[in-house]
């Protein structure tokens, strides 16, 4: 096993990669995989922590048109249901001997601790996964931009963005566009000029401003974590390099 090249880093998992190949909900096999692998690369020594987003339950854009509600009551039902996805994540660390910590942006005492910087970095220095629940605990905010704001606070050498079935970023839509071609390094302003979908722009401008570069990749691809965290190169890297199609 290669030694890892990260000391900190932040893992946004998306909701929709704990469904499986279900339509919806979390498919309990996939979450113990997606557990095995981070319980992988915490025993590398690395720091972790997580933002997990609710997809799988509700989206808050999505839902409130479809439903005639509120954008940002939907967006709190939103993150509602990244404290459900978190807590779940949480349980199966746990029960495979990741010692787990959820810091929810939204106070909750009974099932989670808030949001407090320090102490979030603390469990980091003492060896504990830190999952981050209900995004910034503001509507109008996706979970990219709360897993680049984490990342940021938390000063995490990488953020890594888990996609589900999207193994990069294309320059068109891969599942409506069969040539679309991946991109294997972008920078940030590259990344903005290009009105590239496969992040918020918001998410990228605060990685630049703080200067964390973002790897995108799929996650279903077994150990692909442990061979980014070791150094290869993997989906899509966003950060100073000049963009190069790979594909």
């Amino acid at each position: 096993m290669k030694k890892p090249v990260y000391r900190r880093i932040l893992l946004k998992l998306s909701g929709e990669a704990l469904m499986g190949g279900q339509t919806s909900g979390i498919d309990p096999k996939i979450v113990h995989q997606i557990a095995e692998e981070i319980k992988s690369i915490h025993q590398l020594g690395i720091q972790i922590a997580i933002v997990v987003g609710g997809g799988n339950i509700f989206r808050g854009v999505q839902s409130s048109a479809a439903l005639g509600m509120d954008r940002a009551a939907a967006d709190y039902v939103g993150m509602l249901a990244t404290v459900m996805n978190s807590l779940i994540l949480q349980g199966v660390l746990e029960s495979i001997g990741v010692n787990t910590r959820v810091q929810s942006a939204i106070g909750m005492q009974a099932i989670a601790e808030p949001y407090i910087r320090r102490r979030s970095t603390r469990h980091l220095e003492k060896g504990r996964v830190v999952i981050f629940a209900a995004g910034t605990g503001n509507p109008f905010f996706t979970t990219d931009t709360t897993a680049a704001l984490r990342a940021s606070e938390i000063d995490a050498d990488i953020l890594l963005m888990a996609k589900h079935g999207i193994d990069g970023v294309y320059d068109s839509d891969p599942k409506k566009n069969s040539g679309a071609k991946i991109f294997a390094h972008l920078t940030y302003n590259e990344f903005l000029s290009k009105d590239l979908k496969a992040i918020d722009a918001a998410a990228i401008a605060l990685c630049q401003e703080s200067k964390i570069p973002i790897v995108v990749f799929d996650f279903g691809a077994k150990d692909i974590v442990q061979q980014i965290v070791t150094g290869e190169k993997v989906g899509t890297l966003i950060g100073s390099k000049q963009p190069e199609v790979c594909k």
